[in-house]
């Protein structure tokens, strides 16, 4: 599969001796969408500004659709609409104007059309003639996507681009986002709301300490590292778990009525019907049962706290 999108060995070291990325090797699909997490300081932004060439790698290598980032930057950087975390816009120019400045920027000839699209698909066209400084936190979030899209890229960044924006507007982003997607645009997100990767994504990366820690299709590292817990309440008080159970490694509640069995996914079934064997030839019973699996959330911060000393 050809990559719309990809960095080899990228590494990053300030003046300081700050090491903000350690050897990034990466490879986007096109037209997925890709959520970059990790904590404050671990390196998502220093990528993204790489990509976009506003920071500069100390080694490595960045193509976006086989322009290099350094050798064709021209070419490389029309492919790319970024969304920053800051909002930084004009506060006394109209909406019309930014984005259409924003396009010409790039380059582009004037295409009052698309320009129309793009601010009704962000409910911005009846705020066309306003002034920046008149829209809501949330409607100038939405005008920073105006202007990253003014240019039809086919990559589009979004550091943090829910962050400060309330329930509803980040539901509305969400459906945006999928429906950018279905246009053909790249989407690479970073994000401190994990239900938003959980939510949208097809694929993760975490990113730690300037390490990219693990890539992978979401289903699939909800499956290999998501744990499962299988509740069962008894019927009867137990003072404590029978030694004939020990390689279940149940925890009993404090009252002594509930028996917790945490199991990994991928041999869940066996696990559960060797346990309830084993419960009945102890002649252990209960009334009732249930099932939990861990989150993407319980996942992050796992793999964050394993890779760090």
């Amino acid at each position: 599969m050809q990559h719309i999108l990809t960095a080899t060995g990228v590494s990053k070291t300030y003046r300081s001796g700050f090491h903000a990325l350690k050897g990034i090797d990466l490879a986007i699909r096109p037209g997925e969408i890709f959520a970059l997490l990790g904590p404050n300081g671990a390196g998502k932004t220093t990528l993204i500004s790489i990509v976009c060439g506003i920071v500069n790698a100390s080694s490595g290598r960045i193509e976006v659709d086989g322009h290099d980032i350094v050798r064709d930057y021209r070419a490389a950087r029309s492919l790319i609409g970024l969304v920053p975390q800051e909002l930084t816009t004009d506060a006394f120019e109209s909406v019309w104007n930014t984005v259409s400045f924003s396009r010409g920027l790039f380059g582009k000839p004037p295409d009052p059309a698309h320009i129309e699209k793009v601010l009704k698909a962000l409910s911005l066209w009846d705020k066309k003639d306003s002034k920046i400084m008149a829209l809501s936190g949330g409607m100038k979030r939405r005008l920073m996507i105006a202007k990253a899209l003014s240019h039809e890229p086919r990559i589009l960044f979004l550091d943090e681009p829910t962050a400060g924006v309330d329930v509803t507007l980040r539901r509305d982003m969400w459906q945006l986002v999928r429906e950018l997607r279905a246009t053909g645009v790249t989407i690479i997100l970073t994000t401190h709301y994990i239900e938003e990767a959980e939510e949208m994504a097809d694929r993760i990366g975490i990113i730690n300490k300037g390490e990219l820690v693990l890539v992978e299709q979401k289903a699939e590292l909800m499956r290999k590292l998501g744990r499962k817990q299988l509740t069962l309440q008894l019927t009867a008080r137990l003072a404590q778990v029978p030694p004939a159970l020990a390689a279940y490694a149940l925890t009993l509640s404090a009252d002594g009525l509930e028996l917790t069995y945490t199991y990994d996914t991928q041999s869940g079934r066996a696990g559960i019907a060797a346990l309830l064997d084993a419960l009945s030839g102890l002649g252990i019973a209960f009334k009732d049962l249930h099932t939990t699996q861990s989150s993407l959330e319980d996942i992050f911060v796992g793999l964050i706290e394993d890779n760090t000393p």
